[in-house]
């Protein structure tokens, strides 16, 4: 079986796995390397689930080394630097999230958290050359990573710094690739009508990896819907965390109650039976939002 072989086999089995709806997607899983992003083997390999179990305690989180480029071809999570417990996240989950922002071609897509830009490259694929991709990566080495992987793409840009810090401008589709408290307002602001925010939000499990939901917020011609996509672990945010509003969440999630949720507001208001998560900034609802038309 060549690699050709290898990444096609991949990318049917993320499709499936992640039951993705965008051929486009599943095309760029099969097209982008992604040996090219990890740096030369051997590899440490592990299941996603194996990762959250181990948050619990229940098992202990072990890897399996590889040198063999054909097993980085399944859905699996792959260390980047274990010491700071920074992995190439779960494809499946990935191709979910991104698939959930329903990228076009022309689209700008702000990408917080790129780590060394394996999943950059697959939106930066999706959205084409008429499109762009700003990035943001905290750690300075792996943003420089990214940057030297990324450099074949003339439509990604990468910064160096605090991603909730950052403001990527006018967007198409936001994918925060690093747990929060709270939607930030401002990535709310920035999205253009039609666009689409994906965000983990999540409480801590271990210092630096959380639990929670990932959450979805379309800019509609009468507000912003809001939405659940996926249950998720997820390393933390350096920033963007707050205790009180962590509560808040947390209250949220073990009672179920953000699962109700059906859209997001922005404009100052008293808390009412609706708000789910109320707060300064972005309150999640579960009022249904009446669309313009």
């Amino acid at each position: 079986m060549t690699l050709e072989d290898c990444r096609r086999f991949y990318a049917e089995e993320i499709e499936l796995a992640a039951n993705i709806r965008s051929r486009a997607l599943a095309e760029a899983l099969a097209r982008v390397p992604r040996e090219k992003f990890l740096g030369p083997g051997p590899w440490q390999i592990a299941s996603a689930e194996q990762r959250v179990l181990a948050t619990t305690g229940m098992v202990q989180l072990s890897y399996r080394t590889t040198e063999e480029v054909r097993h980085l071809y399944h859905n699996v999570v792959i260390v980047i630097d274990a010491a700071r417990d920074v992995n190439n996240g779960q494809p499946s989950a990935l191709a979910r999230w991104i698939d959930a922002l329903d990228l076009k071609a022309g689209h700008r897509v702000y990408h917080m958290g790129c780590g060394v830009g394996y999943y950059t490259a697959i939106m930066a694929e999706l959205v084409g050359p008429g499109g762009s991709v700003v990035a943001s990566e905290v750690l300075p080495d792996l943003a420089a990573r990214a940057r030297t992987n990324l450099s074949d793409y003339s439509n990604i840009e990468v910064h160096a710094g605090d991603g909730g810090q950052f403001d990527p401008g006018p967007c198409d589709a936001m994918l925060i690739n690093a747990g929060v408290t709270h939607p930030h307002p401002l990535w709310v602001e920035r999205l253009r009508e039609g666009g689409r925010l994906v965000v983990p939000l999540t409480i801590a499990a271990t210092p630096t990896l959380g639990q929670g939901v990932m959450l979805r917020i379309t800019r509609e011609r009468g507000g912003f819907s809001a939405d659940i996509v996926t249950f998720l672990a997820i390393c933390s945010c350096s920033s963007l965390r707050d205790p009180d509003r962590e509560g808040i969440l947390r209250t949220a999630l073990t009672t179920g109650a953000l699962l109700k949720v059906k859209s997001a507001r922005l404009d100052p208001h008293d808390q009412a039976d609706s708000c789910l998560m109320h707060g300064p900034g972005v309150c999640l609802s579960k009022a249904e939002l009446v669309v313009s038309r």
